[in-house]
């Protein structure tokens, strides 16, 4: 499978560059019949798109989707669902001086070892621009996987060490920085403007949920629903660490504070984050993913060219203080097609569906 492709049954391959025409993506396997709601797509899109707020890059984005295929009279065909969404507002000329110059924290110095050959305006493929196709995917995972009663929640539980204290997901929905405790937000802001103003940045913390969640959901022993989180959320740029449920914390625990007792009910906690041997356990799915501090900082730092010169570099350009902000919306869209994946691989784990469908 191509490195730019996601998924076994349902999956999209992504394309495109940061100062491109355009990206986009392909999703297929989608089942025939699913409503596609346009609007949502693009709700879904303008969560993510630059430039809604000084807590943010400057670089102004409309990221309107256009459907291109696998759709017909508001409805999926079964046949690939191609979406584009055109770049409007490049400034290219940004990058101009640093076009042989290696940015500190970057992975200009790994795709030029890799390739020989990179795009300098904005990282090209290497850019989180192309996180924009992901949340086109992932809308379409989103209003696949809500027929079946689940929704994904987002939101920003730490920004630096400016950490919440409680997780109202609501609230982060219209938040501008995604933030999910109203208590300290502001002090987050703070945090994000101070770095802004002396030309830094800081990393942040993405707490992400998902809510009526079925049983049963995970490929063991090779496509486990925990590892395929932390691959794709490991995946996304500047995701350095991820943790499910009790994370790390488990590690302090003893095996009596940890596991989740049951009774008739179910469980009666959730340690586990809603995973259990790489499967679903129909509780809540409950991750934390930590983002690095952006990169693209406007101090000057000490770097090597292309041909292996001591350089200071000095960047230019618009640039996220705080990536795990847009960040948020990206790690739910992420998890909403991995859902959407291991439904559709889930369908003939029993005799029992095939003979549903065929009988």
């Amino acid at each position: 499978m191509s490195s730019n492709t996601f998924g076994e049954k349902f999956c999209y391959t992504t394309f495109g560059e940061s100062h491109g025409k355009a990206l986009g993506c392909i999703v297929d396997g989608v089942p025939a019949g699913l409503e596609i709601d346009e609007a949502f797509i693009q709700s879904e899109m303008d969560r993510r798109k630059p430039g809604k707020n000084r807590f943010e890059t400057a670089r102004k984005e409309g990221d309107e989707v256009q459907i291109l295929s696998g759709v017909f009279e508001g409805k999926s065909t079964g046949t690939p669902i191609a979406m584009v969404i055109f770049n409007t507002n490049q400034k290219s000329r940004d990058y101009g001086s640093i076009k042989d110059l290696f940015r500190p924290g970057h992975a200009d110095f790994t795709y030029f070892q890799k390739y020989g050959i990179r795009d300098y305006r904005g990282g090209g493929r290497s850019s989180a621009r192309e996180s924009a196709a992901r949340v086109a995917a992932g809308a379409i995972a989103k209003l696949m996987i809500k027929q079946l009663g689940i929704e994904l929640f987002s939101g920003v539980h730490a920004v630096a060490d400016v950490e919440a204290k409680q997780s109202d997901f609501a609230y982060a929905k219209n938040s501008e920085i995604c933030a999910l405790d109203p208590a300290m937000e502001q002090q987050q802001k703070d945090r994000i403007m101070q770095a802004k103003e002396a030309h830094d940045s800081v990393g942040g913390v993405v707490k992400v949920k998902a809510a009526g969640m079925k049983a049963g959901l995970g490929e063991p022993m090779y496509r486990k629903l925990d590892g395929a989180i932390g691959e794709a959320m490991m995946g996304l740029n500047a995701v350095k660490a991820v943790e499910i449920g009790e994370g790390m914390h488990a590690a302090r625990l003893q095996g009596s504070q940890n596991n989740d007792a049951m009774d008739k009910k179910g469980f009666k906690s959730n340690h586990s984050g809603g995973i259990l041997g790489g499967i679903s356990t129909g509780e809540d799915l409950e991750i934390t993913v930590y983002f690095k501090p952006t990169p693209s900082i406007f101090q000057e730092q000490e770097t090597l060219d292309t041909h292996g010169q001591e350089q200071l570099c000095e960047l230019k350009g618009r640039h996220d203080p705080c990536v795990a902000i847009r960040g948020s919306v990206v790690c739910e869209s992420m998890l909403a097609a991995i859902l959407a994946d291991m439904v559709l691989l889930n369908a003939t784990a029993k005799m029992e569906s095939l003979q549903k469908i065929y009988s």
